[in-house]
């Protein structure tokens, strides 16, 4: 069994969402924490929430994708604390567009965070959560690291490939014998303002949106982003405390999983066909 009182912890995308929950769940177990995000707003507000319980709390903007500064802010957390125990890879964004109808770009801003963020975490911090002599890397992956589904590529072959990628790390940690527990986590529809935030920069960027990416939103948020974050950050930490390896975070999650293993064809054609209703 692992513990969380005195760990140093770092989460990133703490800023809302799963990572603002973790966050203020480890502070509420006595962990003292380095977050990060782009949103210094809603980073700072989830520092303050966490400073609320007590927790030591060390608090910087950070581009995941920017392996200079991650390197940096790996170096800047392991001086401020000496030690790293757990380090939570949440940060991620998403994208709903046709690959014929997405750029190069797409692909490349989705994977550079939701991918290559959990890369940069892993690899920049893994030295230090093994000389903690108790580390815990945990990658959030998605249950479309499970299921794909369409006018999603981008964000599926992310989670996909961190599912590979953690699934990796955890067999390189046994096989060497490193004091080090990899685990994936896999999230159906938590309530987080991913699906809103991912117009928003579409607008942002000059983007003119379609009814169907205003409908597709509200889908989202009214139907499918249900699971309150709170709840997904105690399934985590649960997982994290009994060394589990993988954990499905949600009903949802658990039964998409379930039907996959058992009849991948039928689970394929059904939300095939549902999503064209859906978004017609």
């Amino acid at each position: 069994m692992s513990g969380f009182d005195g760990r140093v912890c770092v989460v990133t995308g703490a800023g809302a969402g799963i990572g603002r929950a973790l966050t203020l769940a480890l502070a509420r177990r006595g962990a003292r924490l380095a977050i990060s995000d782009l949103d210094e707003d809603g980073l700072a507000e989830t520092a303050a929430l966490a400073e609320r319980h007590g927790a030591e709390v060390h608090a910087t903007r950070l581009d995941v994708a920017d392996r200079e500064a991650f390197t940096a802010y790996a170096d800047e957390v392991v001086a401020r604390f000496g030690t790293v125990n757990q380090v939570y890879n949440n940060a991620g964004i998403w994208l709903a567009r046709s690959i014929l109808d997405s750029s190069f770009e797409d692909f490349e801003r989705l994977w550079s965070i939701d991918l290559w963020g959990v890369v940069h975490g892993t690899k920049l911090f893994l030295p230090h959560l093994i000389a903690s002599g108790e580390g815990h890397v945990i990658n959030v992956s998605s249950i479309n690291g499970i299921l794909a589904q369409a006018d999603t590529s981008h964000y599926c072959s992310a989670k996909f490939a961190v599912r590979g990628f953690t699934e990796s790390l955890r067999l390189e940690l046994e096989a060497s014998g490193h004091p080090v527990r990899a685990l994936t986590v896999h999230p159906g529809g938590v309530h987080t303002g991913i699906a809103s935030t991912a117009l928003r920069y579409a607008l942002e960027n000059g983007e003119e949106l379609s009814e169907r990416d205003v409908r597709l939103e509200k889908l989202y948020n009214n139907l499918i982003l249900r699971l309150d974050p709170d709840k997904a950050a105690e399934s985590i930490l649960k997982a994290v405390a009994k060394d589990r390896t993988r954990v499905l975070v949600g009903n949802d999650a658990k039964l998409i999983d379930l039907t996959v293993r058992v009849a991948p064809s039928f689970v394929l054609g059904v939300s095939g066909k549902v999503l064209k209703r859906l978004w017609r």
